[in-house]
């Protein structure tokens, strides 16, 4: 009888192990379309569900139980650090990768304190985003190389770098600013937070006094300028 070939018997192997179930949340089709065919390319993983907003995407990871999310801050009526904090605050055992054009320095932050384990921008190599998700997957803790020297260095001064002027902003200010910048007004803000006018004025308050902004068309121009600089 002949000897089984080792390749062949290797390959059987590693195809009968069960497959890595990724769920992708972003807001835009094509990245989802682009993304699930980078990880449906490996062997070993999967992708076992898609979602453009937050809503959508906790069911999914409900209804399926998947080994990863990818996350992008920026989805359709909601936002992606909200959906981090909803999947820790649910007790679901779930890393998250943070996969998003916003720059590192003001988000990457934000992200880890939300409860996600790795961020990465979609600025990188394909080779440089699949290993963030390895490194996820294997229980690591995932971020460029230049935002580690950062807090390396913070930590070795026990200082930290001085935040910008935005970043001054707590995660939901942030939102409403943000939000602000995209042309919405605060009835529109206040039902896609499901949050009251009222408290929307607030936070419209407080951003105004952080940022030394004297009115409202002065912080609406701010924010028209920041998200043009930082989402298009």
């Amino acid at each position: 009888m002949d000897k089984p070939d080792p390749a062949q018997t290797s390959n059987t192997s590693f195809t009968d192990k069960p497959k890595t179930r990724v769920v992708i949340v972003d807001d835009h089709p094509m990245v989802r379309e682009r993304l699930a065919q980078l990880i449906n390319h490996e062997l070993d993983m999967v992708v076992c569900g898609e979602a453009g907003d937050a809503d959508e995407a906790l069911q999914i990871i409900r209804d399926t139980s998947p080994n990863l999310a990818i996350v992008d801050i920026s989805l359709k009526n909601s936002n992606g650090l909200e959906a981090i904090k909803t999947i820790k605050a649910e007790g679901m055992d779930l890393p998250v990768l943070v996969l998003t054009m916003h720059e590192e320095s003001l988000y990457a932050e934000r992200a880890m304190r939300a409860g996600a384990s790795g961020y990465v921008t979609k600025h990188q190599s394909v080779d440089q985003i699949l290993l963030a998700v390895r490194r996820v997957l294997a229980g690591h803790i995932y971020l460029s190389d230049q935002l580690t020297s950062l807090y390396l260095k913070g930590l070795s001064t026990g200082t930290r770098v001085p935040p910008k002027t935005v970043s001054t902003l707590t995660d939901r200010e942030l939102e409403v600013f943000t939000m602000i910048g995209r042309g919405l007004a605060k009835r529109d803000i206040a039902e896609n937070l499901r949050l009251g006018v009222a408290t929307v004025n607030t936070h419209c308050a407080r951003i105004k006094e952080k940022l030394n902004l004297r009115s409202g068309a002065e912080l609406q121009h701010l924010a028209f300028r920041w998200v043009r600089e930082h989402e298009l």
